[in-house]
């Protein structure tokens, strides 16, 4: 306030303000020339008359005036907590480490690349305002979520209510952006890189300004459109033209020219925003049919494919040409084949990057974002190219992200603290001073010269590099292999944290399951590697350490965490069929193993997840306070954290695990939506049925038997901590996809997935039948891997399955009704077994040959087969030595028996066919699905039956204002739906 005063309305020199230098947009004097030191209001600098200066002394008026009639604290201005956040953030990177940063014309020219696929480029009005199941629409959510934003755009376009938009092209194409800017678009994107232009174009105005300029100020400038359309050589002209020289952005469109032909809105957007930003440019690949002439001259047409760079038709300076609908060809390269051969979001980049320019090259994925005040320091990070990191300079600058999906609901912000101490504080360490920090940023920008000289910075091969961010591509994990190529030919990869950009991040629980699982599958390629081979030979003893424990090693531990339950479990149990618990209970030496004890009981917390968070409270606490970090952290936990960290546990493991056993990685689309939608029974079986479904059953049954039997741990605290560790993950495998499901208590939503569950278990499959709509379609698909794997994978797949013979074979002669431990029993078992196999080959084969004509036969014979069952059943509960314990046992013994067949039967499924018996297989499978739809259903019914379950359960999934908002949305809902039921009975 008293630097306004004295400076900018008072004609006063004050030695401490001369020394202050200020923006020019705000049209102040660097220095004003001592007059009259005598007398302070001899003249004042006010009014001002010239047009130019009266704009920014209008401006200086208003800023006084906020000044003296704010009522908030400091602390709350502003009050929207992201722009708080990036101003604090701002603020604390100027005073860290970094180059001086040159003028624009002598700065590291970059170019940024964007890969781009059928992804949203802006929300329709159709999609914002289409409600889901639960009547909630985009729009609704974004206006809950960012409720003080939606409050600006209102005031900001003169709107009182929603009502007034509607129809009117202007203020709906600005609320289409309004909610654009808000999620995963293609439009937010490229608004966040085109800042890096508006940044180096201020910046070039400050270079290149005269004094007499710099006091009208860049707005002025900027807003004197006639003279740039006119004169060519305008002050604006020229620092476009400098900005111009040194950023290039590229998006890589693939399928834009067959969206250009078939009028899709997209291909509109699209070029909406070259229009937009007129130095955009869009590069796709066309498909073009072109007669060709053979030996035996006659025409025949032959695709041909070709590299296009495209950009808008620039604007005309006659003002009835104001919308530009047309684009314009830069470059037209014609390619010797079709370009997608290897994996598509690299393949897409490496056909366009020829179209980049500069020294420096960024890969931003299209679902991340930029903020303006983080472009006007791209010129200090380049200057890194030039300072030597170690022993040479850095052929990858490492970028800090910024999660802006987090505070969509509990998940995202689970993510969210996730990725930021990973992106953070553990890039920090790898980069200095392990050395071992590889490509794992969406925003690192690379030396663009020695990566192309080097084979590019994508390696699109199938399968092998699915994980493009690990392998130098776009996605989080295939640029990574390209950077152990890089390290290989001595490059060196740095990270910086005096400058973010913006990353969007999966918001539901299958999305992140879907993105996890791709990650894992990606890390068992890259343990498969040649790479890793390379990189293990040439490293020293520890920089061998780090690199293993920062890359794949952190699978291999996890998946080594699950397999110690299953060892333990499978160890106990057979230390309690064999007898040999109760003979080690007795020994005193083993009855008081204080250190097993502990081992156990540390091993159960890293399942539940505790030591994971453990970085994510060191980052919190360092950027924020410990204090805040305790609270994040005690507010995680009550909102479920450990399930959901638990269950990624399992998530990471299946995936991991398999791809090191049969291969079968796969890209698996996770989508960019918001998660306001419910997902059925039925997709989260498909998602979720061997990852976590069956392992958890296993478990399940593994601690009843060993609870039945067990003894030794009974009375010591070790038995608790270790079961309840083991209880609780198996819970958490069994019902989070329930739980962290939108709407999943809500008893409507029950039964109608209820209903879809049964129609999706009972529909047969065939060609063209796709595994959303029926089981066997899903059934026959899930076991494509295993053909795949050869005769070693056959072999481990069949031995794994041998323990549950094992196990059956311990149970067995735990009955009652069997006193003699003869191997006859153990046989018997296996008659039971095969008895009820024929029972059900007979059932599936009168299905088939009689339902249709002989309806009342095969019901007759169901019944028959039923009533037989209940007989034996009934007989064999009479026996005076048969307990309910007995029955219990059986069940336990022979159900995971017959999932061992069954998985045998699965791995020699080219046998099977041949000889008639796969669709007895198939059959057994599908009663084993009901089974444990079944189990899994039950609990989830059960708590459906109260309300409060689905209220708590949208409070821990969303954030208040959404949930409270949500809340009084169903209350008005089901009013409006009753009136509307009551006039259609009148009618």
């Amino acid at each position: 306030m008293l630097e306004v005063v004295k400076k900018d309305i008072l004609n006063e020199t004050d030695s401490s303000m001369l020394e202050s230098s200020h923006s020019g947009s705000y049209g102040v004097h660097e220095a004003i020339a001592p007059q009259n030191k005598h007398y302070l209001f001899a003249e004042l600098n006010f009014p001002v008359t010239v047009e130019t200066e009266e704009l920014a002394w209008k401006e200086k008026i208003t800023r006084l005036h906020l000044l003296l009639t704010e009522k908030e604290s400091a602390m709350d201005v502003p009050s929207n907590l992201e722009a708080r956040r990036r101003l604090s953030f701002f603020a604390n990177s100027l005073f860290m480490d970094m180059p001086v940063a040159p003028k624009v014309r002598n700065m590291i020219s970059f170019s940024v690349l964007t890969p781009y696929y059928i992804e949203d480029v802006l929300f329709s009005m159709d999609a914002l305002e289409k409600p889901n199941e639960d009547g909630v629409s985009i729009l609704f959510y974004l206006q809950k979520i960012y409720p003080d934003e939606w409050k600006n755009f209102r005031e900001r376009v003169g709107l009182k209510n929603e009502d007034e938009m509607k129809g009117d092209s202007v203020w709906e194409e600005k609320l289409r952006h309004w909610a654009s800017y808000r999620g995963q678009t293609l439009t937010k994107t490229v608004r966040g890189m085109m800042y890096y232009r508006q940044a180096l174009e201020l910046q070039a105005f400050l270079d290149i300004a005269k004094e007499d300029e710099l006091m009208k100020g860049y707005k002025a400038a900027d807003s004197n459109t006639e003279e740039y359309l006119r004169n060519e050589r305008s002050l604006l002209a020229q620092c476009q033209a400098v900005a111009d020289m040194k950023f290039t952005y590229v998006v890589s469109c693939q399928q834009y020219g067959i969206q250009k032909r078939s009028n899709d809105a997209r291909a509109h957007d699209i070029l909406k925003l070259m229009a937009t930003y007129p130095s955009l440019r869009v590069a796709y690949i066309d498909e073009v049919e072109e007669p060709s002439y053979g030996r035996s001259e006659k025409v025949r047409d032959n695709v041909s494919y070709y590299s296009v760079l495209v950009k808008a038709v620039p604007k005309s300076a006659d003002a009835s040409d104001r919308d530009q609908n047309l684009d314009q060809v830069i470059y037209r390269i014609k390619l010797p084949g079709p370009a997608i051969l290897g994996e598509g979001k690299p393949e897409n980049q490496n056909h366009a990057i020829i179209f980049t320019r500069g020294e420096g090259l960024q890969t931003i994925d299209m679902n991340q974002d930029n903020y303006m005040e983080e472009a006007f320091k791209m010129r200090n990070l380049l200057q890194e190219f030039l300072v030597k990191h170690g022993v040479r300079t850095p052929t990858i600058l490492g970028l800090r992200e910024h999660i802006f999906t987090g505070s969509v609901s509990s998940l995202a912000w689970f993510m969210s603290n996730q990725e930021t101490s990973f992106v953070t504080i553990g890039q920090r360490l790898l980069a200095n001073p392990l050395k071992v920090r590889f490509h794992y940023g969406h925003p690192d920008v690379f030396e663009r010269l020695f990566h192309l000289t080097r084979g590019g910075i994508s390696k699109a091969s199938k399968i092998v590099n699915l994980s493009e961010d690990i392998f130098a591509g776009i996605t989080l994990q295939l640029k990574l292999l390209f950077c152990f190529n890089s390290t290989l030919r001595g490059g060196n990869v740095t990270h910086h944290e005096y400058i973010q950009v913006g990353k969007g991040r999966d918001v539901g629980l299958n999305q992140i399951s879907l993105f996890e699982a791709k990650i894992a599958n990606g890390n068992g390629e890259q343990t498969m590697s040649r790479d890793i081979y390379r990189l293990g030979h040439r490293f020293d003893f520890f920089r061998m350490l780090s690199c293993y424990f920062t890359t794949v090693g952190f699978y291999f531990n996890t998946l080594l965490t699950v397999l110690i339950v299953y060892v333990f479990l499978y160890g106990r149990l057979y230390l309690v069929l064999s007898g040999l618990e109760r003979v080690l209970s007795t020994n005193k030496a083993m009855m008081k193993n204080n250190p097993l004890h502990v081992a156990l009981a540390s091993q159960s917390f890293v399942q539940i997840g505790f030591l994971m968070a453990l970085p994510m409270i060191m980052e919190i606490g360092l950027e924020r306070g410990f204090r805040s970090a305790f609270t994040d952290f005690v507010l995680m936990q009550l909102q479920l954290a450990s399930v959901f960290f638990t269950f990624s546990l399992g998530t990471k493991t299946h995936y991991y695990g398999r791809t090191l056993l049969r291969g079968g990685a796969q890209y698996r689309a996770t989508g960019r939506g918001f998660v306001v939608f419910h997902a059925k029974f039925a997709e989260n079986y498909r998602l979720y049925s061997r990852s976590h479904f069956v392992k958890g059953i296993e478990l399940l049954i593994l601690l009843v038997v060993y609870e039945i039997f067990g003894e030794s741990y009974r009375s010591s605290l070790a038995y608790v901590v270790i079961t309840v560790s083991m209880w609780f993950m198996v819970g958490t495998w069994l019902f989070a996809p329930f739980l962290f499901n939108p709407s999943g208590f809500e008893w409507q939503k029950i039964v109608d997935d209820w209903t879809d569950w049964k129609k999706w278990i009972s529909n047969r499959g065939g060609i063209g039948v796709p595994a959303e709509k029926s089981w066997e379609s899903w059934w026959e698909k899930d076991q494509e891997h295993l053909l795949s794997s050869g005769i070693r994978g056959t072999i481990m797949e069949i031995l794994l399955a041998f323990r549950f013979f094992i196990y059956q074979f311990g149970l067995v002669y735990h009955l009652n009704i069997t006193n003699s431990k003869s191997f006859l029993v153990y046989g018997i078992s296996w008659l039971v077994i095969f008895a009820g196999l024929l029972v059900m080959k007979g059932v599936s084969y009168c299905r088939r040959s009689l339902s249709n004509d002989y309806q009342l036969a095969f019901r007759l014979i169901k019944g028959l087969v039923f009533v037989t069952f209940l007989s034996i059943l009934i007989t064999i509960i009479a026996q005076p030595h048969m307990t309910v314990k007995d029955i219990i046992v059986c069940i336990l013994a022979l159900m995971p028996t017959g999932w061992g067949v069954l998985l045998i039967a699965q791995a020699l499924k080219p046998f099977l066919r041949r000889s008639g018996f796969w669709s007895s297989v198939r059959t057994l499978a599908q009663y084993y699905e009901m089974i444990m739809g079944m189990i899994l259903f039950t609990p989830v019914a059960f708590l459906a039956w109260f309300p409060f379950v689905s209220e708590f359960q949208t409070r821990m999934l969303f954030n208040q204002a959404f949930s409270r908002g949500l809340q009084i949305f169903r209350i008005l809902g089901g009013g409006q739906k009753k009136d509307k039921d009551k006039s259609s009975r009148n009618n």
